[in-house]
């Protein structure tokens, strides 16, 4: 299906973000808004005013290398030199972050260990949280808390902390955690900080019309499991959608000034993205390099044909962070159900996908030695594998080596929303961290995977890995495929953390 991964999209192993094992589901209530003060960038940057550059959507460019950083620079926009932290979430009662329900604020200390041995390009870390405090903008957020401490006996003391409905008062501070106080409020909410295990920073150009290319610099931390129950003794093998340094980032984001303002008595209200009809014609790319959970390296494209409901779909697997070294692509077909509005979550669209035909290009050496290793019936039937060329596996039910299994059927969750620069983007239902897949209508995902972008009029070959045709190589002339892109207002929205300011 649209969403799928290496693998399990399909009946075998998925991989990716989003969903839960058995329930495919985010059980988050509400929205939740991550987001950091930024004292010292606004500093440097002068007048508190943060002023965010284009974002460069050449997802693999050879003309604009990424570096990595090992280990990662954390100080300054992100952390202070004596690696302490202060950060904030912003929890919401609708799904457009406008209507505040409460605050975290999260004070700790992070130390960086090595370079990771399961994520080329990561380094892992150690976190120790000092502090946790919640503030309350309304007295049914109060109430909700509440009602979830005390759902067990164990965080009914914690419970009790807290102060009752009549007594709510708008802008006072209570303490979830305290490292002094010996005090853990957390983990009854489902809250942890599990994403500062794995870390990477990343340097890249951004090309400017008619100007010098911009430095811009990310930070990636790590995913977050999207079964609940299973957060607190994850660790992420994956990364979140980055975040954008204060000093060195991209415009425009009427959402991105807002965030960085904001502290825990004074959330942002973000404004409200421009929704459009889910119209699914056309060709929609990935705009970078992905990385998943389970060491998953890819890029995606799809094209899909409204007057027939029927879509195909191209899966390029690589085993580097910069999708320069492809190991096999997958090619997948099939139809797709009329959609209707989702009860659950307002402005999604409930599809279901049919996947009936699939085809498998081994791109190095090691994935051709596995699939001539394979039994002959279970990928593509008896007869060679070779570099570089595709064989058709429907025959075969799929290709259980790489957990493919057809016929499948995902229930999927789509959206389509327009950023700033008027560039029509793609949302896809999250795939789950367990690499389980939706199939099941109790599966259907409520949350998302990073957006595709539409691609109109675009001669290019979309359906070879970058070194047989690169990926959006080069800027097109106006209607043109993927022009650039504005980082969308849910950049800190739901896929990040920074960390600005020293304790």
């Amino acid at each position: 299906m649209p969403g799928r991964d290496r693998g399990g999209g399909w009946g075998g192993r998925a991989a990716g973000a989003g969903g839960a094992p058995g329930q495919s589901r985010n059980p988050n209530p509400g929205s939740v808004c991550f987001a950091a003060h930024a004292a010292e960038a606004a500093r440097r940057a002068g007048g508190g005013h943060l002023r965010w550059e284009p974002r460069c959507q050449q997802p693999l460019t050879s003309r604009a290398p990424v570096t990595a950083l090992l280990p990662p620079r954390l100080e300054g926009p992100w952390i202070s030199t004596g690696r302490l932290f202060r950060a904030y979430q912003f929890y919401y009662k609708d799904p457009l972050c406008q209507e505040p329900a409460h605050s975290l604020v999260i004070k700790g200390k992070v130390r960086l260990r090595r370079a990771s041995w399961v994520t080329r390009g990561a380094t892992e870390a150690d976190y120790r949280l000092h502090k946790v405090g919640i503030v309350f903008h309304s007295r049914h957020a109060l109430l909700d808390i509440t009602r979830r401490l005390n759902r067990t006996q164990a965080s009914h003391d914690c419970a009790q902390q807290l102060p009752p409905a009549q007594a709510w008062g708008s802008g006072a501070l209570y303490e979830l955690l305290s490292a002094r106080a010996e005090r853990d409020c957390t983990a009854a909410l489902g809250f942890t900080m599990h994403e500062l295990s794995l870390v990477r920073v990343q340097r890249r150009l951004q090309p400017q019309p008619r100007a010098r290319p911009r430095l811009v610099e990310e930070l990636y931390l790590g995913d977050i499991h999207t079964n609940w129950a299973e957060r607190w003794h994850y660790r992420p093998t994956g990364y979140q959608r980055p975040l954008q340094s204060a000093l060195h980032h991209a415009h425009p984001c009427p959402a991105c000034s807002l965030i960085a303002r904001s502290d825990e008595h004074h959330p942002p209200v973000l404004p409200a993205p421009v929704a459009l009809p889910l119209h699914l014609g056309g060709q929609w790319v990935s705009p970078g390099c992905e990385v998943r959970p389970a060491v998953l390296f890819l890029t995606r494209l799809f094209t899909f044909h409204g007057h027939s409901r029927s879509w195909e779909g191209y899966y390029h697997h690589f085993s580097d962070p910069a999708c320069q070294q492809p190991t096999f692509t997958v090619y997948a077909a099939g139809r797709y159900t009329r959609g209707t509005p989702s009860a659950k979550v307002l402005g999604g669209t409930e599809l279901v996908f049919q996947v009936t035909e699939a085809r498998v290009t081994p791109m190095d050496q090691v994935t051709t030695a596995m699939l001539n290793a394979s039994e002959p019936s279970s990928c593509g039937g008896p007869g060679a594998w070779s570099l570089g060329s595709e064989r058709d596996v429907t025959a075969t039910n799929g290709c259980l080596p790489l957990g493919i299994r057809l016929p499948h059927v995902e229930y999927e969750l789509f959206k389509v929303e327009q950023d700033p620069l008027g560039q029509s983007l793609l949302f896809i239902g999250q795939r789950p961290t367990d690499g389980s897949s939706p199939d099941t209508p109790e599966k259907r995902p409520t949350s998302y995977q990073a957006p595709l972008v539409l691609c109109n009029g675009a001669a290019r070959d979309f359906s070879k890995p970058p070194q047989h045709g690169p990926l959006l190589q080069k800027p097109l002339a106006s209607g043109g495929c993927c022009p650039p892109v504005a980082p969308l207002p849910f950049l800190l929205l739901i896929l990040g953390l920074a960390f600005l300011q020293r304790l």
